[in-house]
């Protein structure tokens, strides 16, 4: 079986389609023989070559030499074998160059597929390729569809949709089909439909990639964004910090009358954002997360990290928040498990703690005093 134009259209897909020619060749070459076998029969131990310097398909079957045939489509007797070569013994593999006309057509088809196949499988892998440069980044896409509840964004430059599920994202917002989004591209997926772009406005990368775009200063990295704990749509806490002396990170994230944290906080549905200036002093730490609550004093305890912080009775609602919320965002900024105590409480509790330690101190007084005047019957 000779075909000059296939092994040059080979050679084209090589060149086009960065398609690596030899393992293109040995995926060709087993379809093929699973194609031959099909044909002439699954039993048949036969292989299909492909052999590119003489444009040439062969196909070889194989049969071992054995003293008894049990297996006609693998086995040869040895008589037979010894008719073809007086070489042979039992044992020896015999090859046989076979000549089928009528597989010519079906050798055709079978590589037709396995062609196809191969330029969807290395689509893909490009697709996928270029689509992995995009992760972590943040793109401006077009709604294309929406279906119960999940959104569909096109994204320029690529075939491929973005999936906005419903946990990803921001609660109370509304789009239509046709309208512009800023979103976040979380995951990049490989799935059996081709690959999946999973993007999302609740993450937190999505503030991130936010501030990078509306603040230079953060883009450059003169402010470096520490960490992030958010509750989409509601309320998120930010840590800032920078190392320049003469660089005030909380006005450079504000901007000029609010301009670039306003821009942000539009973006985000009018989610409040609380900046906090990041420091190494984990009590002081604590204290800025907790904003915009007074605090009053910050006590830690390293092994378990966890801290008990004091606020003004009229600053403890504030300082906890409604359900809980700046507590438990400022907890999630810091790391640290933060109990909070009003005034009150605590002096209510230390006077308690005073007067149990008074009132043991009376009892190891009084037993002292029976001890002593037991003893000093005894003597008498």
């Amino acid at each position: 079986m000779v075909n000059k134009d296939f092994f040059q259209a080979l050679d084209e897909l090589e060149t086009e389609k960065k398609i690596n020619k030899e393992q293109f060749i040995e995926t060709l070459e087993t379809a093929l023989t699973s194609a031959y076998k099909k044909m002439y029969g699954q039993a048949k131990s036969a292989m299909v070559k492909l052999i590119p310097e003489k444009n040439t398909i062969k196909i070889y079957s194989y049969k071992t030499v054995v003293e008894e045939v049990e297996d006609p489509d693998k086995q040869i007797s040895l008589e037979e074998a010894l008719e073809i070569n007086k070489s042979y013994k039992i044992g020896d593999t015999i090859v046989k160059e076979e000549t089928t006309k009528n597989f010519g057509r079906i050798a055709a088809q079978t590589a037709q597929q396995v062609v196809m196949q191969k330029l969807k499988e290395i689509e893909r892998q490009i697709a996928v390729s270029e689509l992995a440069e995009k992760e972590d980044e943040l793109l401006t896409t077009v709604v294309k569809r929406i279906d119960n509840g999940t959104i569909f964004v096109s994204i320029a430059g690529s075939h491929t949709e973005g999936v906005l599920l419903q946990s990803d994202q921001i609660p109370g917002e509304r789009f239509k089909v046709g309208d512009r989004i800023k979103v976040y591209v979380k995951k990049i997926k490989d799935s059996f439909k081709g690959p999946q772009i999973q993007v999302s406005r609740s993450n937190m990368g999505f503030v991130r990639k936010l501030f990078e775009l509306e603040i230079p200063e953060v883009q450059n990295g003169e402010i470096i964004i520490k960490n992030i704990a958010r509750d989409p749509g509601i309320r998120a806490k930010v840590a800032i910090y920078t190392e320049k002396s003469n660089l005030d990170p909380l006005g450079a994230c504000v901007g000029n009358r609010g301009v670039r944290i306003n821009t942000i906080i539009g973006e985000l549905n009018g989610e409040k954002i609380d900046l906090v200036v990041y420091t190494d002093d984990m009590l002081e730490y604590i204290a800025r997360a907790l904003s915009p609550a007074k605090i009053l004093s910050v006590e830690t305890n390293e092994s378990l990290k966890a801290s008990r912080v004091v606020v003004p009775d009229d600053q403890l609602s504030l300082a906890i928040g409604k359900s809980g919320q700046n507590v438990r965002l400022a907890s999630r900024l810091t790391g640290w498990k933060i109990d909070i105590k009003s005034e009150t409480d605590v002096m209510k509790a230390d006077k308690n703690l005073n007067l149990q330690e008074l009132e043991e101190y009376e009892l190891t007084e009084l037993k002292d005093n029976v001890d002593d005047f037991t003893n000093f019957e005894d003597i008498t």
